[in-house]
Formats: C-alpha cells, structure tokens, sequence
C-alpha cells in the first residue's frame, strides 16, 4: 500500500509527498505536511496519531486489526483534529457498506447475514477491516453487538444457526487482493452483494481523495469521519 500510495501521489498534480516514515524522521515530516496517510501496522498507528495531535496535522487512517482501546484513542484525538479512519478506501467498497445497509433494513431480520472475505496469504489481522466494517452495519441495523452477536466460522458440533448470529468467515490465501461477500438468505431464496479488487490502486486513490476532503472540502474540522463522510453516502 505504501509503495501504491507513493505512485498515486506522484501522478497528482495538486499533491506533494511530504516523506516517507518508515525512512525518514517522523517529526520532520509530520511537521512539513498537511495530512498523514497510516497504512501500516495496527502499533504503530498510535505515535502517528500522538505526533497528528501535537501538530495540528490531519490523519488518514487505513490501517486495520486496532484494539478496542486504541479505537478508543483515535475517538478522544478526533476531538482535537481531522481524523478520517475507515477500514477501507475505495470507492465500490463503501457502495457495499451503502448496499448492505440498505439490504438488511429492507429484508429485515428473516434473512440470515454471513460475510465472507478473502485475501491473499500474507495478510496478518483477521477478519479484515472491511468484513467487521460490513457485520458492524448489520449488526447495527438489527441492533445487535459486535463483540457478542459475532461468530467467527464454525467448527464442530455447533447446532443449528440461531437467528440473532452474524457469520463472518475468513480465507486466505495466494496473492488475493481483496473479496467480499455479504450473504442475505432465507427460506427459498437469497442475495449476495459481492466486491473484488483486483488492484491496490483504488484504495490509494480513495485514502488520498479523503484528505483533501478533510482539508479543502470540509475545511479542517475536527471529527471523526469514515469514506462515507467523504463520498457523501452517510
């Protein structure tokens, strides 16, 4: 992502790239930017958030796999600065999060939810951002909790499927860069809402289309926001 960034960046006229932080100090660049783009490990979001907050600097969060308690962090630093943090960027992705929200509100809770992701070997949190991203507006819709009503694939003698679970089912494998499905099913029909990337691209587009958002669109005010905020979706 980080090399998909550098690229996307160097094609936009209108941006300059300030530094790298994995080779550079992270004080300089931070100081002589306008906004931070985290997309690296879910450690070390929180001394980019630290330094965005000392600095007054916008930040940008793709990163995935946090802790309740740094989400926590990210919530209470939104307070100070502009922080968009949505687990992913592109912009079929967030249609989904649209669709999906649109689809459980109108077949109601009838209709069993499943979400399957797949992603390529070398991917280290599961399930991915996005696919707790998609359970977390289902189970919003149906007023549900993430941290109970969750269940996390299936092993085992597990009984019959209880109308209040949301499956959620992780794959890897081989160089996949991204597939979702939101599976809707009930008795003698079902829908899927399906998302494949194929390139890395998109994502790097959307993170940088979300700070100049935050910087010239929604004019530097703090809060925390998500790519819906962004593409005008919530």
């Amino acid at each position: 992502m980080g090399q998909a960034l550098i690229a996307s960046v160097q094609e936009n006229p209108s941006l300059n790239l300030a530094g790298t932080i994995d080779t550079g100090d992270p004080l300089d660049i931070i100081s002589s930017c306008d906004a931070v783009i985290d997309f690296s490990h879910a450690e070390a979001t929180l001394p980019a958030l630290k330094k965005c907050v000392e600095l007054g600097k916008i930040l940008v969060i793709g990163t995935t796999g946090h802790s309740n308690e740094i989400r926590a962090l990210i919530s209470e630093a939104s307070k100070k600065i502009p922080i968009v943090f949505s687990p992913n960027y592109s912009v079929g992705v967030n249609t989904l999060f649209w669709l999906t929200r649109k689809a459980v509100e109108i077949l109601g809770p009838e209709y069993d939810a499943e979400v399957i992701e797949i992603h390529h070997r070398l991917k280290k949190d599961s399930p991915s951002g996005t696919a707790r991203g998609l359970a977390e507006v289902i189970a919003e819709v149906r007023q549900l909790n993430y941290d109970t009503d969750i269940r996390h694939g299936r092993v085992g003698l597990t009984g019959e499927r209880t109308s209040s679970e949301i499956g959620v089912h992780a794959v890897r494998g081989g160089d996949v860069v991204g597939d979702h499905t939101v599976l809707l099913a009930t008795q003698g029909e079902r829908l899927e809402l399906i998302h494949r990337a194929s390139s890395r691209e998109t994502f790097a587009q959307g993170a940088l289309r979300a700070a100049l958002w935050a910087k010239e669109t929604n004019g530097n005010k703090a809060g925390l926001y998500t790519m819906q905020d962004v593409l005008g979706l919530q």
